[in-house]
């Protein structure tokens, strides 16, 4: 008798820092899933105000989806989520799938099982396409799509070619990604850094793995006050040596376009600026090729960094 096919797991893992007010939204979008085939991973970076007490009150088995509570330190998002994949690394199992959702974001009622339904849809070809994930379509309350939808459904290809090589950018989108992925590419840590860019990792995971691009909404954004997106300018700043990371990433891919390393190139010099003022030893592993460009670059790249302060 064959053995029974288990299906993967869903983890929802949402980041969160000083988000008591917010969390709750996303909590009640989470209760109206039509599908609760998941579990909400909730990873509590450092918070000072009652986010850790109110995720506390929903943890263990709240309604029909388990709720888990990690905590750490703060430090960062991206540490957060070290944290949240290395606890599923020894609960997870081959295939299980991570959706990242941010603590002031919610999702469409149907989100899990848009999610569940692609997953089993793809789950015979993962391994020959080497997979890294799913990415879906994120809207506003209003229902309109962040920067426009995918050329065409389920196109399989890399974040590299969907998200960075086109001429017209398409914005944020909701990435689900398998966990084993993750787990083979952690966010790169620097001591004393509370920030980097989650695009840095993506496209690392871009290199190998292709993701299926499908244009379906999953995720409902607002971009608020105190979030990432919107503070992100002086978290970068404080974040020099990530930033660096970043561009460096972009600048080693061949097959990313000139234009695009161009502007990493600049966007490195202009971070290599502040790494210095910050007194931060470069570390080795970021050092790029001293070009004749990157000599030229420097000029506008220390203009540049005087408008970031702003």
């Amino acid at each position: 008798m064959p053995a029974k096919e288990v299906s993967p797991e869903l983890y929802i893992v949402t980041p969160v820092y000083n988000r008591e007010e917010l969390l709750g939204r996303l909590y009640e979008s989470l209760k109206s899933q039509t599908d609760l085939r998941f579990t909400w991973i909730i990873a509590d970076d450092g918070s000072t105000d009652g986010t850790r007490n109110k995720a506390g009150e929903w943890s263990g088995t709240e309604g029909s989806f388990p709720v888990i509570l990690l905590e750490q330190e703060n430090g960062g998002k991206h540490r957060a989520l070290n944290h949240a994949v290395r606890y599923l690394r020894d609960k997870g199992k081959q295939g299980d799938l991570v959706f990242i959702v941010d603590s002031d974001d919610t999702l469409t009622k149907d989100a899990v099982s848009v999610i569940h339904s692609y997953a089993g849809r793809f789950a015979g070809e993962r391994e020959s396409l080497g997979l890294a994930g799913f990415s879906f379509l994120r809207v506003n309350e209003n229902g309109e799509v962040n920067a426009g939808s995918f050329p065409k459904d389920e196109w399989i290809t890399s974040y590299r070619e969907a998200r960075v090589n086109r001429e017209r950018k398409l914005g944020d989108k909701a990435e689900v990604f398998y966990l084993d992925i993750l787990e083979k590419y952690p966010f790169p840590e620097f001591p004393g850094e509370l920030f980097f860019p989650e695009d840095a990792l993506w496209m690392m995971i871009s290199g190998p793995h292709p993701m299926v691009h499908i244009n379906r909404p999953v995720y409902i954004c607002e971009y608020l006050d105190g979030g990432l997106t919107r503070s992100g300018r002086a978290k970068k700043v404080r974040s020099p040596l990530g930033m660096m990371y970043r561009s460096k990433v972009y600048l080693e891919d061949k097959k990313v376009r000139m234009p695009v390393r161009m502007k990493m190139l600049l966007l490195y010099r202009i971070y290599e600026r502040f790494a210095a003022e910050r007194g931060g030893k470069l570390p080795e592993e970021l050092g790029i090729r001293r070009t004749f460009a990157y000599w030229v670059m420097g000029l506008p790249a220390a203009v540049l960094s005087q408008s970031f302060r702003k």
